[in-house]
């Protein structure tokens, strides 16, 4: 009898110590759109909750739906909201329904680029040399997602700019590699681009000059939250709050991330954070 009691004591206390492991581990839905700096810092941040008992999900998908799903609180959070200019559309229509977080990030700019070899400067000039950037038959200016903020701007800029181009839509995978094929041919190309990302450190770009501001002059990126993510989770947000890169620390997450297999962002994400520990530590105090 005894034993028998003492083995219903053993398996109440690993029933008991299961249930408190499992309260203790909170679930955080992070939304992740296919931009190399969202996917730098979604992965970084996952690794870090995982270290404090957080269970970390990353859902994957359009920016626009996944500022939908923050705002109906199908999700936590996403990391990457560009204002005052590029996400501004988007943002209006669900600010009343978010926390906006931060900025983690104060510079960040868009716009047209070419490579260094392109004779051409400025936007303005695209029309009178259309026949160097022809694709299939037609001059074209190669993007990235439908539907991402730096796509609607440049379709202002064909506007603006009465621009006789198509814009390609893609994946911003898809665009560097067409960039990354027209260079080896020293072709011309014309494509949407952003910093911060690890491709101008190794590739010789500019952008072509926007006098028409089309593009905007410098936006800052910040998160957004669901409206009960403070209540919620509030030691998370206070965290999210203290982050804080610049381009080069960015650019040094995505281009470790980018040497180790993009195919495996964490792999990266990991030998990053151990390299910047004190850096890590101040926003996790």
């Amino acid at each position: 009898m005894i034993k028998k009691l003492q083995m219903l004591v053993v398996g109440l206390s690993v029933l008991f110590n299961a249930a408190v492991s499992s309260a203790d581990t909170k679930k955080i839905d992070i939304g992740v759109n296919n931009w190399a700096e969202n996917i730098a810092v979604a992965n970084m941040w996952k690794l870090l909750l995982e270290e404090k008992n957080y269970q970390v999900s990353l859902q994957s998908a359009s920016k626009m739906i996944l500022y939908n799903s923050v705002a109906q609180g199908k999700l936590d959070l996403t990391f990457e909201v560009w204002l005052p200019t590029t996400d501004s559309a988007p943002y209006n229509s669900i600010k009343d329904h978010v926390q906006l977080i931060g900025p983690w990030l104060k510079e960040a700019n868009l716009g047209l680029a070419v490579p260094d070899y392109v004779n051409i400067k400025s936007i303005d000039e695209l029309n009178a040399q259309k026949a160097k950037f022809e694709w299939h038959g037609r001059p074209t200016l190669f993007g990235i997602d439908a539907g991402s903020g730096i796509m609607g701007l440049t379709e202002k800029a064909i506007g603006e700019y009465k621009l006789d181009y198509s814009l390609l839509s893609s994946s911003e995978t898809a665009m560097l590699q067409s960039m990354e094929r027209a260079m080896r041919r020293k072709e011309p190309i014309v494509v949407t681009l952003w910093k911060p990302h690890w491709v101008w450190a190794k590739k010789d770009l500019r952008y072509l000059e926007d006098p028409k501001k089309v593009y905007g002059t410098t936006d800052s990126i910040y998160a957004i939250a669901n409206q009960s993510f403070k209540t919620e989770d509030p030691q998370v947000e206070h965290w999210l709050q203290q982050w804080k890169m610049d381009d080069k620390s960015l650019g040094e997450l995505m281009a470790t991330i980018n040497e180790n297999g993009s195919n495996t962002p964490e792999k990266g994400a990991k030998i990053w954070i151990d390299a910047n520990k004190a850096m890590v530590d101040s926003w996790l105090k």
